[in-house]
C-alpha cells in the first residue's frame, strides 16, 4: 500500500513543473470579447501543444505507456526507465515539444506472424516516442473522434469489435444478405502522408502538432543496423498510428454514407451489406475505383469478394443464415483456437497436469473474454469435451505402464473389471480418451477444481 503511495508521489513530482501553464498560455495576451466562447475556440485550436505537455496529460500518457509495456526501441531504452529519464529531461522535452524542435528517432522494424498466415512488419518507436505520441493521441482524440462516422468502430473510446460485429448482425436481420467485404492490401504500409496531413491540416490549427505528426510519418525505419527513410505508411506499433489511419478513412466513411450505403468498418477491415449480388458487385466495382483514385490505396483483390455474410468472416465472426442471423465462430477462428490449445497440451512437454491446465487457462481466459460473444453455444460445448479429451490423452500417455494405468483408474472409483480392460486396451490415445473409464476418472467437474474455465453454460455432465 505504501509502495503505491510513494510510486504516486513520484509520478506526480515528475511533472510538478508547469502545472497549469496550458490554462495561463491559453489566456495570455488575449483580450475580452463579446465572442468570449468563439474567440477561446480559437486559442484553443492553435494552442494544442499547451493542452498536450499539461501535467494531468503527461500523467496519464506515462501511465499508459508503462501499462502497455512493450520492446525497447533503436535507443535500447525499457519502460521501466522512462520515469527516471523524465524525471531528469521532462523540462528540456517539453520545451523542444513547446517550441516545435523535438525530432523522433527511428522505428525498429520487426517481422511478426499474422494469426492467418504470411507476416506482418511492425514499428516500435522508442520509449520516449511512444510517451510523446500518447500524449499528442489522448489530446488529438478528444478532439477528433467526435467527428468520425457512426460506423467506424476501431481504436475508438467507448466503441469495440463487438459493436461492430452486433452493428453488421443488424443489417443482415433487415434483409442485407450479401456481404462487400473489402480487404486492403498492407494499408499501413502505403498511407500517403501528403494526404493524411491535408486531411489532419483541415482538423488541427496548431501547426506544431501538424510538424510533429509528420515528423513521426518521416522518422524512418532501422532494420539489421540500416536507417532508410520513409515516404509512405503509418508504423503499426505507435499510440498514433490507429487515430490517423481514421482520420484518412474517414473519407471512405463519408463517400460510403454519402452512397446511402449499409456499412461497418473497423479499422481497415470494412464490410457493406447490401440486398443482392449484383448491387454488391456493383458497390465493390465503384468503392476499389474510388479508394485506388481519391486515397491511393489498393484493394487486395484476392481476399476482397462479393458473398454471403454466412460464408464470409468479419472480426473473427461469422454468422448464421437463419432470418434472425446468430452470431458464430468463424471456422478460421476456431481453427486457430485449436492449434493453439494443441501447442499447449503438448504430451512431449514432460509436464504435470496442473502445470498445463494453468496455461491452458489463462489463454481461454482472454479468448472468451472476445468470443464468448459468439450466440451458438453448441460449438463452445463441443470444443470444451475436445479439450477435456486433450487432458485425458496427456494423463493416459503419463502414466505409461499398464500397471500404473490400472491402479490410477481403480483408485478414481472406476471398477476393477472396467479398469482391466481399459488398460490393457491396444487402441490409440485419442481413441481411449473418449472410454466411459477416463471419463468416470477424469469428469468435468475435474477439470474445473483443477482450475479449467468453462466455454459455455453447463448442463449436465
Amino acid at each position: 500500500m505504501g509502495g503505491r503511495r510513494q510510486k504516486s508521489r513520484y509520478q506526480l513530482a515528475l511533472f510538478a513543473e508547469g502545472r497549469g501553464e496550458a490554462s495561463r498560455a491559453a489566456g495570455k495576451g488575449t483580450e475580452p470579447s463579446m465572442t468570449g466562447r468563439e474567440t477561446e475556440s480559437r486559442a484553443e485550436d492553435v494552442q494544442l501543444m499547451e493542452q498536450v505537455v499539461e501535467a494531468d496529460n503527461a500523467r496519464v500518457a506515462l501511465k499508459r505507456v508503462r501499462d502497455n509495456r512493450g520492446a525497447p526501441g533503436v535507443d535500447g531504452m525499457t519502460v521501466d526507465e522512462l520515469p527516471g529519464w523524465l524525471r531528469e529531461h521532462w523540462p528540456a522535452l517539453r520545451e523542444e515539444l513547446l517550441s516545435g524542435r523535438y525530432r523522433p528517432k527511428p522505428v525498429r522494424r520487426v517481422e511478426i506472424p499474422k494469426p492467418g498466415g504470411g507476416s506482418r512488419m511492425l514499428g516500435i518507436p522508442t520509449v520516449v516516442d511512444r510517451f510523446v505520441q500518447q500524449m499528442l493521441l489522448q489530446v488529438l482524440q478528444r478532439r477528433l473522434d467526435p467527428e468520425f462516422s457512426d460506423c467506424s468502430f476501431g481504436f475508438r473510446p467507448g466503441r469495440s469489435a463487438h459493436q461492430a460485429v452486433a452493428r453488421a448482425q443488424e443489417y443482415i436481420a433487415q434483409g442485407c444478405r450479401f456481404v462487400v467485404d473489402i480487404d486492403l492490401e498492407k494499408f499501413f504500409d502505403r498511407v500517403n502522408h501528403d494526404m493524411l496531413m491535408g486531411r489532419m491540416a483541415k482538423r488541427v490549427k496548431d501547426k506544431r502538432v501538424l510538424r510533429i505528426t509528420r515528423a513521426f510519418l518521416n522518422a524512418g525505419v532501422m532494420a539489421e543496423g540500416l536507417v532508410r527513410a520513409s515516404d509512405a505508411g503509418t508504423p503499426q506499433g505507435g499510440p498514433l498510428s490507429p487515430l490517423l489511419s481514421n482520420v484518412l478513412l474517414d473519407d471512405l466513411d463519408r463517400e460510403l454514407q454519402r452512397r446511402g450505403l449499409s456499412f461497418v468498418r473497423y479499422a481497415d477491415d470494412c464490410n457493406i451489406y447490401v440486398r443482392s449480388q449484383r448491387a454488391g458487385e456493383r458497390v465493390m466495382a465503384g468503392v476499389t475505383r474510388w479508394l485506388e483514385k481519391k486515397l491511393k490505396l489498393r484493394v487486395n483483390r484476392a481476399k476482397s469478394a462479393v458473398g454471403r455474410p454466412w460464408e464470409r468472416k468479419f472480426l473473427g465472426f461469422s454468422f448464421t443464415h437463419h432470418r434472425q442471423p446468430k452470431r458464430r465462430l468463424a471456422p478460421e477462428s476456431v481453427a486457430r483456437f485449436k492449434q493453439r490449445v494443441r501447442e499447449l497440451t503438448r504430451r512431449s512437454t514432460g509436464r504435470s497436469l496442473q502445470s498445463v491446465v494453468e496455461r491452458l487457462a489463462e489463454y481461454l481466459c482472454g479468448w472468451l473474454g472476445y468470443f464468448s460473444f459468439c450466440q451458438t453455444p453448441s460449438v463452445l460445448e463441443d470444443l470444451e469435451k475436445w479439450i477435456r479429451r486433450r487432458l485425458r490423452c496427456l494423463v493416459w500417455k503419463q502414466w505409461k505402464r499398464g500397471r500404473t494405468r490400472f491402479r490410477e483408474l481403480v483408485r478414481r472409483g472406476v471398477s476393477a473389471k472396467e479398469a482391466r480392460q481399459t488398460a490393457g486396451s491396444g487402441r490409440r490415445l485419442w481413441r481411449v480418451s473418449k472410454t466411459p473409464a477416463l471419463n468416470q476418472a477424469f469428469p468435468a467437474a475435474y477439470f474445473a477444481q483443477l482450475g479449467l474455465p468453462a466455454l459455455h453454460v453447463r448442463r449436465a455432465v
